[in-house]
């Protein structure tokens, strides 16, 4: 069993509260994307795996009422149970789920797998699939073609220093060299968060995991250069409504 990340177990910890309210949702297509893509409908059996706060979750189910949340971190399973408490939810590492072999149609991870993207893991999901079980992995990512955007990104970059990120594309490795998954499609979707730029820019930057894990008093200063960043660009302050812009990755990969 590999322990969770430092920056994901502290961070994540630490600002679980602010997570489930400061990140953003998916776009609507993701539903039919669900149905049409994973082949999902009302009788199937999905697990959405490193859950969190549960993020995820009101797009499941409107596909489907058979949903079980893994995640390991106590302080998320909390606010998912707050937010969703019809879910099950199970404390559990990616590699040791507690379910029968071949008795899930779908494993989701939403903007998670990066966190665990292991041969162990992909043993796991393996053996929990039916034979022709799915795996879909999301992230909803920046879109950093945006002038401000990508100034804010270029802060973050050099404090991310080990934590395992999706666009680092480290993850992909882990498909290289093995023979339980094939990648069917990758769909690209964009959407906005409207809010405040404190909300959708400082505030969720953040809930980041390598930030919450930081100091308040780093915290602070990191705030206040968030801000000050959107200010120089679009002469937006902290209390004036802004878009900020996604782009949503979601792969298909089928149990071979």
């Amino acid at each position: 069993m590999k322990p969770i990340h430092h920056a994901a177990q502290q961070g994540f910890s630490q600002a679980a509260e602010l997570y489930q309210q400061v990140r953003p949702d998916y776009p609507n297509e993701i539903v039919n994307w669900l149905k049409q893509e994973l082949q999902l409908d009302q009788s199937s059996c999905v697990v959405d795996l490193g859950a969190g706060t549960g993020k995820f979750i009101p797009y499941l189910e409107q596909v489907t009422s058979d949903i079980i949340a893994v995640e390991p971190v106590q302080a998320m399973r909390e606010q998912l149970s707050l937010a969703h408490p019809e879910i099950k939810t199970l404390d559990a590492y990616s590699t040791e789920i507690p379910l029968s072999p071949q008795s899930v149609d779908a494993v989701l991870c939403a903007q998670s797998f990066h966190w665990f993207a292991n041969i162990e893991t992909l043993n796991e999901i393996y053996q929990l699939l039916k034979t022709k079980g799915h795996l879909g992995l999301i992230w909803n990512q920046r879109d950093i073609e945006v002038d401000w955007v990508k100034a804010l990104a270029d802060i973050l970059q050099p404090l991310e220093q080990d934590t395992p990120r999706y666009h680092s594309g480290d993850w992909k490795k882990v498909f290289e060299h093995q023979f339980l998954f094939r990648l069917e499609s990758v769909k690209v979707y964009s959407q906005v968060q409207k809010g405040t730029v404190e909300q959708v820019v400082s505030q969720r930057l953040l809930s980041t995991s390598f930030i919450a894990a930081m100091t308040e008093k780093q915290q602070l200063e990191l705030k206040q250069q968030f801000e000050q960043v959107v200010y120089e660009f679009t002469g937006k302050q902290p209390q004036h409504e802004i878009e900020f812009p996604y782009i949503t990755y979601a792969y298909h990969f089928k149990k071979i």
